[in-house]
């Protein structure tokens, strides 16, 4: 296995550059319903006045090698693991006593998400704990994709992730942060190898959504979630449907026009990040771009489609009236896409050790907010 282990860096090749840069130049735009270009709002989805200021940006200001050679700075790792490609960054700290940490995005993001993230973590804080951060990009997203790979749903994500940690880099313990898919994987982990995981930190928490959540008594909290939730499935989660049900059509689409998937994905920075709107406003758009960039390079937005056909059409992944009994920690972003109270999070995650409601921040909590998560995710760890 270990063979297989060789280094990587981004690179590229100019002439993909240079076609995504002419795709650009010859973009065919839509027209919008009146009332979008008069007010500019989101509801009916991304608006052209947005979409073409960061296209404007894209062509004109935004240098890809530049984003590369951010990613560079760390060093990177891609292996053959089953039946897939596995690329994943490995950033040791220079301090004594360093403990590891699993880092885990999710759906629209990318490794690009932690960047800022990452030196906090390896750098000691006052008591002098520092980690060793890991961070893959997940199976079938990014450099994690090679055309033609095994589709892999959450269960078999989740094993091979534990294995890169036990099995190649030799962590017999360690801890995981994840938000979105990453908090669901970060959670499966913990739920099938709760000897190797010291503890989970998640800034997403992946409930389920059925009857089987909501059982009598409710109380008030739990009253507030559902109509959140019902109100979040009947208007904002019409992309969830599409790329659970049938993610091939939707890949020819997104695979041939960077416009498109620009679109499909920008409207997520509006939607879920703590903006008002103006996603580039806490998301910088050389960030955004970066992490929209990789998804058209890699030529992965289809396979990143795959947990969501995987979820729909497989078992919850934790048992009916199990549960995770991994130390626990929570941070809750007011702009995250859904804020499920303690009552019904404690049926599922069994040792809740800190749970904080933060005051700004949403979805992409390290893009918006990463001094805070770095804080919090030391201080569930600390005395663990």
């Amino acid at each position: 296995m270990l063979n297989d282990l060789k280094t990587y860096k981004l690179d590229v090749a100019q002439s993909v550059v240079d076609d995504l840069m002419d795709r650009l130049a010859r973009a065919r735009w839509p027209d919008e319903a009146p009332d979008q270009t008069q007010h500019g709002h989101w509801r009916y989805g991304t608006p052209v006045h947005w979409l073409q200021k960061l296209h404007r940006y894209w062509i004109d200001e935004f240098d890809w090698r530049a984003q590369e050679d951010k990613l560079n700075a760390f060093e990177q790792w891609k292996l053959k693991l089953e039946t897939i490609d596995l690329h994943f960054m490995h950033v040791k700290s220079q301090h004594q006593g360093a403990q590891p940490i699993l880092l885990l995005h999710g759906w629209p993001g990318s490794v690009f998400e932690f960047l800022e993230l990452i030196p906090q973590l390896t750098a000691a804080n006052e008591a002098g704990k520092s980690f060793h951060v890991i961070v893959p990009s997940l199976p079938g997203f990014g450099p994690s994709f090679r055309k033609g790979q095994a589709r892999l749903g959450l269960d078999a994500m989740a094993q091979v992730l534990h294995e890169l940690m036990h099995e190649v880099l030799g962590y017999k313990a360690y801890y995981i942060q994840g938000g979105d898919w990453g908090s669901f994987l970060a959670s499966a982990i913990a739920y099938r190898h709760p000897n190797a995981v010291k503890g989970i930190h998640l800034n997403l928490l992946p409930l389920r959504r059925d009857a089987l959540l909501f059982q009598e008594p409710m109380d008030e909290d739990a009253k507030r979630y559902a109509q959140e939730l019902e109100l979040f499935l009947r208007e904002h989660a019409g992309y969830q449907a599409i790329q659970a049900t049938r993610p091939q059509t939707l890949a020819y689409a997104l695979n041939d026009s960077p416009l498109g998937l620009a679109a499909w994905i920008g409207e997520k920075f509006a939607a879920w990040s703590d903006c008002d709107e103006q996603p580039e406003s806490v998301i910088p758009f050389d960030r955004m771009l970066a992490n929209i960039s990789l998804y058209w390079f890699t030529e992965a937005i289809g396979s990143s489609f795959w947990p969501y056909y995987a979820r729909l059409h497989s078992p919850w992944f934790i048992p009916k009236g199990e549960g995770i009994k991994v130390p626990t920690g929570y941070c809750q972003f007011p702009r995250e896409i859904l804020k499920p109270p303690r009552s019904l999070a404690s049926r599922t995650y069994h040792n809740i050790v800190r749970w904080h409601e933060a005051q700004r921040g949403g979805h992409f909590a390290a893009l918006e907010q990463s001094n805070v998560l770095a804080h919090e995710i030391r201080e569930t760890f600390k005395n663990l």
